[in-house]
């Protein structure tokens, strides 16, 4: 598989335009000044700051650690979409940050084997960490070599929120937990002007929500081999791409789903214009509370023959974890200081209390104050969990699949060009 990080990826990432425009991101300095040679300075990237979810809680973290800390110094970088993009560019100065905070998808997943950040394991064991993670985070982040590429931290469940209100004045009696159902709800809720199911089919919501429902007829082994090789061949991926087809040529999906991003669609599902969404953890915290009180979580319906025997939700534990540079591998005291501190029970409790986030860490904690977050995290066994494909997509396939994606929800594209248009996704990776 070729790597978009290798040297000659790097040097094509941080040369020219691509450099121009992502210096700005930056949040107070620019990537190249973006480290710190002080050894009393840590300087962590992050993603958390501004508006994404649980950033107010990390800011108090990181003003309790400086607290507790005073000799150490704390630089908070902050970038969003483009953070991946920003921390290459300074790596390749050697001016990367020392911590980074992001998820395990896309360019990331190249960073361990090119050396952009040091596997963790000896430390993960070293400063006693291990036993706080979940075994299945560990599996998560850890690489076909053994190495663990971050510190496990956020992790996500991801089920499907219905709008009990919107569905009863349709008509529609009981949450769909069938093809038929739905397609049927579907069909009244569009008679009351209301749309079905809103969808980002132009991002990544689109491209998982495809994904988890071509996974009715796969197996977890089957899907792993599916989303790895972009080889979707075999009977039950044919399957599930007519299944999907099936929903959206009967009008299940929202109006140009194929055109929608998930800012689209938490707004429709937000503001009632929608009854039905594929929410993460964070989507279902921001959900109002006159919306929420008479919303239910669940899993996508399911049809005959179907590889599952209950409706199926998606989970993930590598939505965050902390990268550590080899810049920082040089204040790897300061490095330690500050995850023992974040891997601390009261810490971890606090992200899920005061922001509704899941952890991929160990915790008797719930997220009261967020109901549809605590509810996902009550379902258990009343649903079934599909394979979330990041881990096993190769980087130079990620946004040719948003592409392919976008090509799937366009209504009366058929089965074999949805098909063609995944498996063309792969063919530069």
């Amino acid at each position: 598989m070729h790597s978009p990080l290798t040297r000659r990826g790097f040097l094509a990432t941080g040369s020219g335009l691509a450099a121009a425009t992502v210096l700005p991101g930056l949040s107070g300095c620019s990537a190249l000044t973006g480290a710190d040679s002080d050894p009393d300075t840590l300087v962590v990237h992050s993603q958390l700051g501004t508006t994404a979810p649980g950033s107010p809680t990390y800011l108090a973290a990181l003003d309790r650690f400086r607290k507790e800390n005073p000799g150490l110094k704390v630089k908070n970088l902050i970038n969003g979409d483009d953070l991946a993009q920003v921390y290459e560019t300074s790596r390749l100065a050697r001016k990367e940050p020392d911590v980074v905070m992001v998820n395990l998808y896309d360019k990331t997943l190249a960073w361990t084997d090119v050396g952009a950040t040091v596997d963790v394991k000896g430390y993960l064991d070293d400063w006693g960490l291990r036993d706080r993670v979940l075994p299945r985070a560990l599996a998560e982040w850890t690489d076909a070599k053994g190495r663990v590429r971050a510190f496990p931290y956020f992790a996500t469940n991801w089920p499907i929120a219905f709008n009990r209100a919107l569905l009863d004045r349709a008509g529609v009696d009981a949450i769909p937990t069938t093809g038929d159902e739905l397609i049927a709800a579907a069909r009244k809720l569009r008679a009351k002007g209301i749309a079905p199911v809103t969808v980002g089919g132009n991002d990544w919501t689109g491209q998982k929500l495809l994904a988890q429902i071509i996974q009715t007829f796969l197996t977890e082994d089957e899907a792993r081999h599916a989303y790895t090789t972009g080889d979707f061949g075999s009977r039950g991926a044919r399957e599930g791409i007519d299944y999907f087809v099936t929903l959206r040529d009967a009008g299940v999906f929202a109006d140009k789903a194929q055109g929608l991003t998930s800012d689209t669609m938490t707004t429709q599902f937000n503001t009632q214009a929608a009854a039905i969404e594929s929410a993460m953890s964070s989507a279902l915290a921001k959900v109002p509370e006159k919306v929420a009180r008479h919303t239910e979580v669940g899993g996508w319906p399911l049809t005959g023959g179907a590889v599952h025997d209950k409706p199926t939700i998606l989970r993930t534990y590598t939505l965050i974890g902390f990268w550590i540079s080899p810049n920082g591998t040089k204040k790897i005291d300061a490095v330690e200081k500050f995850l023992r501190f974040m891997y601390r029970p009261d810490t971890v409790s606090r992200f899920i209390k005061e922001s509704g986030r899941d952890m991929a860490l160990r915790s008797d904690t719930l997220s009261t104050d967020f109901p549809l977050v605590a509810a996902a995290q009550r379902l258990g066994g009343a649903v079934s969990q599909a394979l979330l494909p990041d881990v096993y997509v190769p980087p130079a396939a990620a946004q040719p699949l948003i592409t392919a994606t976008s090509t799937s929800f366009t209504r009366g594209t058929s089965a074999a060009k949805v098909r063609a248009a995944l498996e063309t996704a792969y063919r530069s990776a």
